[in-house]
C-alpha cells in the first residue's frame, strides 16, 4: 500500500473515532430528558438560639445583710466590789464586852468584835437594855448613814460609850446590860450580856453611835 492510501485510511478512522465521541447518550438519543446535575437550594435550617430580646431582664436587687445588733457592754461582777454583799452584823457575828471608863459617871465603853470570817456593817447606834428593868438607852448623836457605817473586817472591833444615869431617888443599879444591833430588818437576835456592876439607871442613859476608836466614842 503505498504511503498516500495509508495516510487516508489512517484519517479516516481518527475522524470516526471523533464523531462517536461527539454523539447523545443514550438518554439523549431516545428523547428523555436529562436529569439537572444543579441542586436545588437547601432552605436555610432555623437557629436553635432565639434571638435575644430587646429589653433585658432586671436582676433582683440582693437583699440587705441584716444590721448585726451591738454586744451590750459585760455588767461589773459585783465581786469586784469589796464591799458587795456586805450586810449588817447582827449579834450573831459578834462577841461584846463592857468596860468601866468613868467611875463617877458609872461611864462604860461597849466594845463588839467581828467573830466571823466575811466582813459586815455596825450600824447606827447599840440597842442597849438594862437586866431586869424595863428601860432602854436613847441615842446620843447623828448616826452615819448605812453606806458611810463602819465596815467591821473579821476580827475588827467597833466602839461605843454608854453615859451613866444621875443618882436620884428613884434610879437604880444594875449588873448587867443587854445589847442587840440595828440591821434595818426583822431580823431576830439573841441578846449579847455584859457585865457592869455598880451602873447607875434612871431614865436619862444614853448611847453614842458606833465609831472605829474607844477615844471618839467616850468624848461624845
Amino acid at each position: 500500500m503505498s504511503t498516500v492510501r495509508r495516510a487516508a485510511a489512517v484519517l479516516v478512522a481518527v475522524s470516526a473515532l471523533a464523531l462517536t465521541a461527539c454523539g447523545p447518550s443514550e438518554d439523549g438519543a431516545a428523547g428523555g430528558t436529562a436529569t439537572p446535575t444543579t441542586k436545588p437550594p437547601t432552605s436555610a435550617a432555623p437557629s436553635a438560639t432565639p434571638p435575644a430580646s430587646s429589653a433585658e431582664p432586671t436582676t433582683p436587687a440582693k437583699p440587705s445583710k441584716p444590721v448585726k445588733p451591738s454586744t451590750p457592754a459585760k455588767p461589773v461582777s459585783p465581786s469586784a466590789d469589796p464591799d458587795y454583799d456586805v450586810f449588817p452584823c447582827s449579834t450573831y457575828d459578834l462577841t461584846f464586852t463592857a468596860s468601866l471608863a468613868e467611875p463617877t459617871t458609872s461611864s462604860y465603853l461597849l466594845k463588839v468584835t467581828n467573830k466571823t470570817g466575811k466582813p459586815c456593817r455596825v450600824l447606827g447606834h447599840p440597842v442597849v437594855t438594862f437586866g431586869d428593868l424595863d428601860d432602854q438607852a436613847t441615842a446620843r448623836g447623828a448616826a452615819p448613814g448605812i453606806e458611810e457605817a463602819i465596815r467591821l473586817a473579821p476580827g475588827q472591833s467597833a466602839y461605843a460609850g454608854l453615859m451613866g444615869g444621875l443618882k436620884g431617888a428613884g434610879s437604880k443599879t444594875v449588873s448587867s446590860i443587854g445589847l442587840t444591833m440595828e440591821t434595818d430588818s426583822d431580823l431576830e437576835q439573841k441578846p449579847l450580856k455584859a457585865s457592869t456592876p455598880g451602873l447607875n439607871v434612871s431614865g436619862d442613859n444614853s448611847v453614842t453611835a458606833w465609831m472605829d476608836n474607844a477615844e471618839d466614842a467616850l468624848s461624845l
